[in-house]
């Protein structure tokens, strides 16, 4: 007994074991922390209700999303969920983006004609400047504008998630991100609901609905609807033009990378690195060319479309998880400024081409 030096023994004087087994369970947790399991199971189950919600009671999944993910943010204390939420909130945002490729091709843009399509960007380009705009007079800043402009003139929660990756945290805080996110939705819905009515009120004919609505609803699936709950003849046109306005998400990231520079060059990039697409933007359109030249049964297409929604909601209510509630109430109804902005500029310049130059 009298020959062991104690000091030199960790667990010496450790009787009953407590040092070993407390290094031994930390070791052990360690790679359970590192898992995307934690994080992905409890953004799978807020994003099922919202499913569920939205089967059930017509409600817009998307923005039931974005609540049911505020509603869980304190999940985020737990450093185990981390990795699953950051995985869901980028990788499944990129899927799905590429995902929704197969919905679009050259063909459709094409059956639009050339005076519908150069309407259409004009729509856009004024709905886009707009948001920047109105967030330079509510006091924000250009990243704002640039997101709420961005997804109201392509498809909403898509283009937004694929701006904000190009952006940054760093120059856009994830509240206002979700923020943004739940003005687009709120204005989608409104639209859905209100545009056909409006469109009837107004004698528009099916072409005139069509593309009213197809080229100042937000969200593709509400876009597509609301022509339908139009005609069947609006309904057709308005899911060209919409999908017309999809296949232009890469060439606004290809801008908006340019203008504001890739977060990883910063603003000293050359020129060329700037105007560099993100790879799933890339890997999108080759999927839009693959489906352009390959005849894709029909129910693939569909299924596509619900695989695409999914995991963008995965991903929406993973981003939704990680926002801070304090800078949520912070912001205000300033926030959502540039949505409001830039969807009515939309509406008007859409319904006034829509009367000027669609038969």
């Amino acid at each position: 007994m009298n020959g062991i030096d104690w000091e030199a023994t960790p667990h010496g004087g450790d009787l009953f074991g407590e040092m070993q087994l407390a290094e031994t369970s930390g070791s052990a947790r360690e790679p359970e922390r590192d898992s995307l399991w934690p994080g992905l199971m409890i953004c799978g189950v807020g994003s099922g209700a919202a499913a569920w919600l939205s089967d059930h009671y017509g409600f817009p999944i998307i923005l039931l999303g974005l609540l049911i993910g505020l509603s869980l943010n304190f999940v985020t204390r737990d450093p185990k969920t981390t990795r699953g939420l950051d995985f869901a909130s980028r990788t499944c945002l990129r899927a799905g983006i590429v995902v929704l490729g197969l919905q679009v091709t050259f063909t459709q843009i094409e059956a639009l004609g050339p005076l519908p399509f150069a309407g259409l960007i004009m729509v856009m380009v004024l709905t886009f400047g707009t948001g920047i705009v109105a967030a330079r007079i509510s006091g924000q800043n250009v990243y704002s504008g640039v997101l709420a402009g961005g997804a109201t003139a392509i498809c909403g929660a898509s283009a937004a998630l694929a701006l904000y990756g190009l952006i940054g945290k760093e120059r856009l805080s994830q509240a206002q991100f979700a923020l943004t996110l739940v003005g687009v939705s709120l204005a989608s819905a409104f639209a859905m609901s209100i545009y056909p009515v409006l469109a009837a009120e107004l004698g528009l004919n099916d072409q005139q609905a069509g593309f009213l609505i197809g080229a100042s609803i937000h969200d593709v699936a509400q876009a597509i609807g609301g022509g339908y709950a139009f005609s069947d003849g609006a309904g057709s046109y308005a899911t060209i033009v919409k999908l017309s306005r999809v296949a232009l998400l890469a060439p606004l990231v290809a801008l908006a990378g340019l203008w504001l520079g890739r977060q990883e060059s910063g603003a000293s990039g050359t020129v060329w690195r700037r105007m560099t697409l993100p790879w799933f933007i890339i890997v999108f359109l080759a999927v839009v060319t693959i489906n352009s030249l390959v005849s894709i049964p029909t129910w693939i297409s569909t299924s596509a479309l619900d695989v695409s929604k999914g995991l963008l909601l995965l991903a929406v209510t993973a981003t939704a998880m990680r926002s801070r509630m304090d800078l949520l109430m912070e912001l205000g109804w300033k926030a959502v400024a540039p949505v409001i902005g830039a969807t009515l500029v939309s509406f008007l310049a859409s319904l006034a081409f829509a009367v000027w130059a669609v038969s």
